[in-house]
Protein backbone atom coordinates (compact mmCIF):
# COMPACT_ATOMS: atom_id res chain seq x y z
CA UNK A 1 0.00 0.00 0.00
CA UNK A 2 1.26 3.47 -0.84
CA UNK A 3 1.97 5.92 1.96
CA UNK A 4 -1.35 7.40 2.97
CA UNK A 5 -1.24 10.92 4.39
CA UNK A 6 -4.36 10.43 6.53
CA UNK A 7 -5.66 7.48 8.49
CA UNK A 8 -9.05 6.15 9.52
CA UNK A 9 -10.98 8.66 11.65
CA UNK A 10 -8.89 11.72 10.79
CA UNK A 11 -10.71 14.95 9.95
CA UNK A 12 -9.95 16.39 6.50
CA UNK A 13 -11.12 19.41 4.50
CA UNK A 14 -12.09 19.29 0.84
CA UNK A 15 -10.21 21.88 -1.28
CA UNK A 16 -12.40 21.67 -4.40
CA UNK A 17 -16.04 21.00 -5.19
CA UNK A 18 -16.71 17.33 -5.89
CA UNK A 19 -19.17 16.14 -8.51
CA UNK A 20 -20.29 12.61 -9.29
CA UNK A 21 -17.78 10.92 -11.59
CA UNK A 22 -20.31 8.18 -12.18
CA UNK A 23 -19.36 6.12 -9.13
CA UNK A 24 -21.78 7.73 -6.66
CA UNK A 25 -25.04 5.72 -6.69
CA UNK A 26 -28.43 7.30 -7.30
CA UNK A 27 -27.18 10.55 -8.82
CA UNK A 28 -26.42 11.45 -12.43
CA UNK A 29 -22.78 11.81 -13.50
CA UNK A 30 -21.73 15.43 -13.02
CA UNK A 31 -24.21 15.97 -10.16
CA UNK A 32 -22.87 18.18 -7.38
CA UNK A 33 -21.87 16.17 -4.27
CA UNK A 34 -19.85 18.15 -1.71
CA UNK A 35 -18.72 21.81 -1.58
CA UNK A 36 -15.08 22.78 -1.18
CA UNK A 37 -14.29 23.74 2.42
CA UNK A 38 -16.47 20.96 3.83
CA UNK A 39 -14.97 18.83 6.62
CA UNK A 40 -15.33 15.06 6.70
CA UNK A 41 -13.76 12.02 8.32
CA UNK A 42 -11.66 9.32 6.64
CA UNK A 43 -13.53 6.00 6.78
CA UNK A 44 -11.37 4.00 4.34
CA UNK A 45 -8.12 4.29 2.38
CA UNK A 46 -7.55 2.57 -0.95
CA UNK A 47 -5.77 3.01 -4.26
CA UNK A 48 -6.82 3.74 -7.83
CA UNK A 49 -4.73 2.47 -10.76
CA UNK A 50 -2.06 1.51 -8.18
CA UNK A 51 -0.62 5.03 -8.14
CA UNK A 52 -3.27 7.24 -6.50
CA UNK A 53 -4.35 7.07 -2.88
CA UNK A 54 -8.13 7.41 -2.63
CA UNK A 55 -9.80 8.26 0.67
CA UNK A 56 -13.41 7.43 1.41
CA UNK A 57 -14.49 10.50 3.37
CA UNK A 58 -17.73 10.70 5.33
CA UNK A 59 -19.11 14.24 5.11
CA UNK A 60 -21.56 14.09 8.02
CA UNK A 61 -23.29 17.43 7.34
CA UNK A 62 -23.96 16.39 3.72
CA UNK A 63 -24.81 12.77 4.62
CA UNK A 64 -22.46 11.47 1.90
CA UNK A 65 -19.40 9.23 1.76
CA UNK A 66 -17.29 10.34 -1.20
CA UNK A 67 -14.02 9.10 -2.68
CA UNK A 68 -11.39 11.86 -2.71
CA UNK A 69 -7.87 12.01 -4.14
CA UNK A 70 -5.10 13.08 -1.78
CA UNK A 71 -4.53 16.37 -3.64
CA UNK A 72 -8.19 17.31 -3.05
CA UNK A 73 -7.75 17.21 0.74
CA UNK A 74 -5.96 19.09 3.49
CA UNK A 75 -6.03 18.48 7.23
CA UNK A 76 -9.16 19.92 8.87
CA UNK A 77 -6.96 22.12 11.09
CA UNK A 78 -4.76 23.35 8.22
CA UNK A 79 -5.08 26.99 7.21
CA UNK A 80 -7.91 27.38 4.72
CA UNK A 81 -8.82 30.48 2.75
CA UNK A 82 -12.18 30.03 1.05
CA UNK A 83 -12.37 31.15 -2.57
CA UNK A 84 -15.43 32.02 -4.66
CA UNK A 85 -14.12 30.17 -7.71
CA UNK A 86 -11.97 27.14 -8.44
CA UNK A 87 -9.78 25.53 -11.09
CA UNK A 88 -11.50 25.24 -14.51
CA UNK A 89 -14.53 27.26 -13.38
CA UNK A 90 -15.88 29.77 -15.90
CA UNK A 91 -16.07 33.40 -14.71
CA UNK A 92 -16.81 36.81 -16.17
CA UNK A 93 -15.00 40.10 -15.56
CA UNK A 94 -16.91 42.42 -13.22
CA UNK A 95 -15.04 45.45 -14.59
CA UNK A 96 -12.81 46.38 -17.49
CA UNK A 97 -9.27 45.16 -16.85
CA UNK A 98 -6.40 47.34 -18.04
CA UNK A 99 -2.61 47.21 -18.00
CA UNK A 100 -0.81 50.55 -18.35
CA UNK A 101 -4.10 52.22 -19.31
CA UNK A 102 -4.85 49.78 -22.13
CA UNK A 103 -8.09 47.85 -21.57
CA UNK A 104 -7.26 44.23 -22.34
CA UNK A 105 -10.43 42.65 -20.97
CA UNK A 106 -13.84 44.35 -21.34
CA UNK A 107 -16.58 44.19 -18.70
CA UNK A 108 -18.44 40.88 -18.96
CA UNK A 109 -15.65 39.03 -20.78
CA UNK A 110 -15.73 35.29 -20.15
CA UNK A 111 -12.68 33.50 -18.81
CA UNK A 112 -11.59 30.29 -17.15
CA UNK A 113 -9.75 29.85 -13.84
CA UNK A 114 -6.36 28.28 -14.54
CA UNK A 115 -5.06 28.55 -10.95
CA UNK A 116 -6.36 29.65 -7.53
CA UNK A 117 -3.91 31.74 -5.48
CA UNK A 118 -5.06 31.56 -1.86
CA UNK A 119 -2.01 33.14 -0.22
CA UNK A 120 -1.69 36.32 -2.30
CA UNK A 121 -0.66 39.55 -0.53
CA UNK A 122 -4.08 41.12 -1.23
CA UNK A 123 -6.24 38.06 -0.60
CA UNK A 124 -7.48 35.43 -3.03
CA UNK A 125 -6.57 35.94 -6.69
CA UNK A 126 -6.74 33.79 -9.81
CA UNK A 127 -4.83 33.11 -12.97
CA UNK A 128 -7.52 33.60 -15.63
CA UNK A 129 -7.46 32.87 -19.34
CA UNK A 130 -10.02 35.14 -21.02
CA UNK A 131 -11.61 34.08 -24.34
CA UNK A 132 -11.08 37.66 -25.60
CA UNK A 133 -7.34 37.59 -24.85
CA UNK A 134 -6.04 34.41 -26.44
CA UNK A 135 -2.63 33.18 -25.41
CA UNK A 136 -2.35 35.34 -22.27
CA UNK A 137 -3.06 34.51 -18.64
CA UNK A 138 -3.74 37.35 -16.21
CA UNK A 139 -3.66 37.36 -12.42
CA UNK A 140 -6.99 38.84 -11.32
CA UNK A 141 -8.19 39.67 -7.78
CA UNK A 142 -11.37 37.92 -6.68
CA UNK A 143 -13.21 41.27 -6.41
CA UNK A 144 -12.85 41.82 -10.17
CA UNK A 145 -14.69 38.59 -11.08
CA UNK A 146 -18.31 37.43 -11.12
CA UNK A 147 -19.66 33.91 -11.52
CA UNK A 148 -20.64 33.00 -15.07
CA UNK A 149 -23.87 31.42 -13.83
CA UNK A 150 -25.77 31.06 -10.57
CA UNK A 151 -24.24 28.56 -8.16
CA UNK A 152 -26.08 25.63 -6.67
Amino acid sequence: MMNAKWEYGEAVRLTRNVRNDGTYPGLDPGAFLVRRGSIGYVVDVGTFLQDQVIYSVNFLDEGKIVGCREEELIGAEDEWTPSRFEFREKVRSAKGLAINGEVLVPVGAIGEVIKVIRDGPNGVAYHIHFDSLLGRVLQIPESALDPLEAKE
